[in-house]
């Protein structure tokens, strides 16, 4: 294997996952469950920014497969990383919640009615 050939599998991979990061987006949702069982309301990802974020990866991907020979390739790079920060900045809320919100566990943290140091095991 040369190794002029690396880029051109890694670009292969990259717009792959671009590919299915905009499928994700544009295909309707199918629902996996029949009720909500959380006790907040789940954020909606944003399925522009969401597609944003793909065409983003799409650009790396052609900065990746036209290598040093395209002239391009510093314009693709500049778009994808422009699209990927106003994907990430639409869907902020979603990428917080998916990120950091773990929300209290039902039997790990003290109730209102119980002191701190009397915590009921099972």
């Amino acid at each position: 294997m040369r190794a002029e050939t690396i880029p051109l599998i890694l670009g292969s991979l990259v717009a792959l996952i671009g590919l299915g990061v905009i499928a994700d987006a544009w295909l309707p949702e199918r629902v996996r469950f029949r009720s909500e069982r959380r006790r907040r309301a789940r954020a909606e990802r944003h399925l522009g920014g969401e597609a944003s974020i793909g065409i983003g990866i799409l650009c790396m991907a052609a900065a990746l497969l036209g290598r040093d020979t395209w002239r391009y390739s510093t314009v693709a790079v500049m778009a994808g990383t422009a699209l990927l920060i106003m994907g990430a900045w639409v869907n902020r809320t979603y990428l917080r919640e998916r990120i950091s919100n773990r929300g209290e566990l039902r039997r790990g943290g003290p109730k209102p009615d119980q002191p701190e140091g009397k915590r009921r095991i099972r």
